[in-house]
């Protein structure tokens, strides 16, 4: 999957394929998030605060692992 660069301060890169947002931090690690609406992503890449719509609307509601 290839990952857009999206202008955050906290968030270099994200990704939706099969229901996973994939968000690479700045720091370079990388999440995948599981079972996330697509919707969720498209108002993300919308949204003027990445950070901000990650830990309102994706952090703590589903599932996640650390990739890399």
């Amino acid at each position: 999957m290839e990952l857009r660069e999206v202008l955050s301060s906290n968030i270099r890169k994200v990704g939706y394929e099969n229901g996973d947002l994939i968000v690479e931090y700045l720091s370079g690690t990388k999440y995948r998030y599981k079972k996330v609406p697509k919707k969720l992503y498209d108002v993300m890449l919308e949204s003027d605060s990445k950070g901000r719509f990650m830990n309102n609307s994706i952090k703590g509601k589903f599932d996640y692992e650390k990739i890399s």
